[in-house]
């Protein structure tokens, strides 16, 4: 089952970053950052960096292998009957000043979505859905097109990746601060590990909520480059096939969505952030992409 191959691989990914992270951290050599004077604050601060950039970037460099394995995807053969849609990426690409041409895939998803990924501008994939395919017309594909390559042009996936990172040192970097200050507090004047204080899981379960906390803080910093960055995107294809083909891509976009709310359905959840279409204006602070509306309006406004 799909659910069940997704958590795996989930599963799989995280215990490699957590394997080589904490290879890194031995061969380095840094301390604990807790010991019996109190805190460390610099290894606590390498700790952080390793563990949020690293974390992230290992996720980045394995970001298309996950996509073609979580996804099911299948490359398009160029000599195919849907081959003309590799050389419209590979058109689109060239117009975008890329040296190193794209993989193009499709998978199979009722879902009108497209998505681009891959840890560098020469090392890249974009995939479309067959929804996206059946329900568009071939101009407004090659918008939808054109707007992934534009993120694997604006190195979006990289600058992603080192700002999630980044967000990530910090959150572990305040969560432990502030489990540690608690600690400390009800601990009171004892200078030992002996009674007051956190008990271990008590430390643990702390720490975690005040990663959670700190994590939903930093959200909107995250999502809100997201978005800027679908603006972009948005503005590179147009820039590419034309304003009007990307408004065309945009609108059929909408009136899927809204036929979709119509029956009261929703759209399978893939993965977020590679995906062009957008769920609305619910919690948009929190939204990795801009609602419909807005992108239109940003594009006739130009």
């Amino acid at each position: 089952m799909m659910w069940a191959k997704r958590i795996s691989l989930f599963l799989i990914t995280n215990i490699l970053i957590m394997l080589v992270i904490s290879t890194i951290i031995s061969l380095l050599g840094i301390e604990p950052y807790l010991n019996s004077t109190g805190i460390n604050y610099q290894s606590l601060m390498i700790m952080c960096l390793l563990w949020g950039m690293g974390g992230s970037f290992i996720s980045l460099w394995i970001s298309k292998w996950m996509a073609k394995t979580s996804m099911g995807l299948r490359p398009i053969d160029e000599r195919g009957h849907m081959g003309h849609f590799v050389q419209m990426v590979h058109r689109i690409a060239r117009q975008a000043g890329l040296t190193t041409m794209p993989e193009v895939y499709y998978f199979d998803s009722p879902d009108m979505n497209a998505f681009a990924t891959g840890p560098s501008r020469n090392n890249s994939l974009v995939a479309v859905s067959t929804g996206l395919i059946r329900g568009m017309r071939e101009e407004e594909v090659e918008a939808v097109l054109a707007h992934e390559v534009a993120h694997v042009a604006n190195g979006d996936m990289v600058t992603m990746a080192l700002i999630q990172g980044v967000m990530n040192a910090f959150v572990m970097f305040f969560a432990r601060l502030a489990t540690f200050a608690i600690d400390q507090a009800l601990r009171g004047d004892r200078d030992d590990n002996r009674g007051g204080g956190l008990g271990f899981f008590a430390y643990i379960m702390l720490n975690n909520l005040f990663q959670m906390i700190f994590g939903i803080l930093a959200a909107p910093v995250v999502m809100g480059f997201s978005r800027w960055r679908e603006y972009r995107a948005d503005a590179g294809s147009a820039a590419i096939v034309g304003r009007e083909k990307m408004i065309a891509a945009l609108r059929a976009l909408q009136r899927n969505y809204e036929v979709l709310m119509q029956k009261r359905e929703q759209p399978a959840r893939n993965v977020e952030v590679m995906q062009i279409s957008s769920r609305g204006a619910f919690m948009e602070l929190f939204a990795s992409h801009p609602p419909l509306e807005k992108r239109i309006a940003a594009l006739q406004n130009r």
